[in-house]
């Protein structure tokens, strides 16, 4: 903590490409697997990933460490720069030699499960940014209600009454046997 916060006044001071580099590689495998499980899409997630280091470094310098923790400030760019490129996207398709059949005997229930997710992250999609957010950084980035709170600007029960109310929702509008 004591090092990252010396490499962001490095970079703050004088763009120290040493610090910068060192600042990126601590975090980029953990912002990868958070942008990889919203899009699905190695290429997709490799690319985000670059852009949202891109705009960290450029913003670096206005980042206030009192204002919130750089894990914190990096999450909501991740999350913010996720949005836009889904408001952006184009149909996505996958190469049949991508994909993998399971070997298992509940095939139909997985391409069910399947195409349930893909049906909830449609409606997920169709949300505020702000819904959005609050699901995709507590289910795909695993964050806590407080991490989500700072990243967003936001009290921790209003993120918690989002979360809960939007599951309610999705439950309703997906859940059979409700």
């Amino acid at each position: 903590m004591e090092q990252e916060s010396k490499w962001i006044r490095d970079i703050q001071r004088g763009g120290s490409r040493q610090a910068a580099e060192r600042l990126v590689e601590r975090y980029y495998d953990e912002i990868y697997i958070f942008v990889y499980r919203q899009t699905g899409h190695k290429e997709d997630a490799m690319d985000l990933t670059q852009s949202i280091f891109l705009a960290v470094l450029r913003a670096l310098p206005s980042y206030d460490p009192k204002k919130a923790a750089f894990r914190t400030w990096l999450y909501r760019i991740a999350a913010n720069k996720v949005i836009d490129a889904r408001r952006q996207s184009r149909p996505v398709t996958t190469p049949l030699e991508e994909i993998e059949l399971p070997v298992q005997e509940d095939f139909v229930s997985q391409i069910h499960d399947r195409e349930l997710l893909e049906r909830i992250e449609g409606y997920v999609s169709g949300l505020s940014p702000s819904l959005q957010a609050v699901f995709r950084l507590r289910l795909y980035g695993e964050r806590s209600f407080g991490e989500i709170a700072a990243a967003l600007g936001q009290s921790e029960s209003a993120v918690k009454s989002q979360y809960y109310r939007l599951l309610g929702r999705i439950r309703e509008e997906f859940d059979p046997h409700e």
